[in-house]
């Protein structure tokens, strides 16, 4: 078979602020695979059918010299991040041609992997016939992540308050779900109509668009909050500490307010010794590692809901590899109307 082009997305340039399309990374198309060439020994071909968009994708564009929980992209390199992939040849027999491979991909049209390449790869049985974007929402790492955090540290008790952070995005959603399930009063913020109207279909009691409302003044009227799910940080942490309630939770999942500006100093940081504030901070891939009986009631059971509409979810789909440019700094702009996924190739 000829050489087919190998469409890729390459970490261009360490950006300053908010990623720019077409100069943080770009689409290069000028490398070619060739398909049928012979596989080494325990490796395999994957087509990549989609790939996630997510927050911390942000912290990868750094410096290798910068140390953080997350490996940071090569510059000249393609980038990576969670995707689904059909397998197309195996010279593996942990794979077999056919399989749908969820874990961390490269960002292009074709690559050769060996499984010890791949962290938190996974066979998918999709017995429930999803969407194969759904397996990197809320069937994949954000939904792995809003339930091993919700389970192992809330504490949650029926009758409590919930303030949830970024409540339409598929971190939030679920948590806010959960939540419900577990007979809280939940305080939803986001920052459209369109995400309100979502946050409110899947049961948050008060929502409020946080661009044009004062958190404080919402907390303040509906608090005390009892557990904080923060994916913002910055005033939203300073708010939710000083309404908190004696003996809250906090779970600590992303600071997003941070990610392109620089970081500053948080307010109030003695309300967690006045009110015997809980902080809990997290990496979704450590909790998975430790609980992995957990990460298996997370298959076992979200799909499952999903597929009978019990939980709820909204998706931002983009078609075209060189697209990801675009939905990276709608990502971190906020202005993805829900969980931002890009269409590389269907089945």
């Amino acid at each position: 078979m000829a050489e087919v082009k190998n469409g890729r997305i390459i970490f261009n340039s360490i950006p300053t602020g908010y990623p720019e399309p077409g100069k943080t990374v770009i689409y290069d198309n000028s490398k070619t695979i060739n398909l049928e060439k012979t596989l080494d020994k325990g490796t395999f071909l994957l087509k990549t059918l989609v790939v996630s968009i997510d927050p911390y994708l942000r912290g990868q564009m750094r410096d290798k010299s910068v140390q953080s929980y997350s490996k940071a992209f090569t510059l000249g390199e393609p980038i990576f991040g969670y995707g689904v992939g059909l397998v197309l040849r195996s010279n593996d027999a942990a794979v077999r041609v056919g399989d749908h491979v969820y874990g961390t991909l490269i960002f292009a049209e074709y690559h050769v992997y060996k499984l010890e390449d791949i962290s938190s790869m996974r066979i998918l049985d999709n017995k429930h016939n999803l969407p194969w974007s759904v397996y990197v929402g809320v069937a994949g790492m954000p939904g792995q992540t809003a339930y091993l955090a919700w389970k192992l540290f809330s504490q949650a008790k029926k009758g409590e308050t919930a303030f949830i952070t970024a409540g339409a995005g598929p971190v939030g959603s679920l948590v806010t779900q959960l939540a419900k399930r577990d007979g809280l009063k939940v305080i939803g913020a986001a920052g459209s109509p369109e995400k309100i109207s979502f946050v409110k279909s899947i049961g948050a009691d008060v929502v409020f668009n946080y661009k044009e409302t004062d958190v404080r003044e919402v907390l303040k009227e509906e608090g005390p909050v009892d557990i904080y799910w923060d994916n913002v940080g910055g005033a939203f942490l300073e708010a939710a500490l000083e309404y908190a309630n004696v003996d809250a939770r906090f779970l600590e999942c992303g600071m997003i307010s941070s990610y392109n500006e620089p970081e500053k100093p948080i307010k109030g940081m003695s309300n967690i010794l006045v009110k015997s504030i809980t902080m809990h901070g997290f990496i979704v891939s450590r909790l998975a590692q430790k609980h992995p009986e957990l990460l298996n009631e997370f298959y076992e059971k979200i799909p499952a809901l999903l597929a009978k509409g019990e939980i709820k979810y909204t998706e931002d789909v983009t078609r075209g590899l060189d697209k990801v440019g675009d939905v990276l700094l709608s990502v971190q702009k906020g202005t993805n109307k829900g969980k931002a996924v890009v269409l590389v190739a269907e089945d």
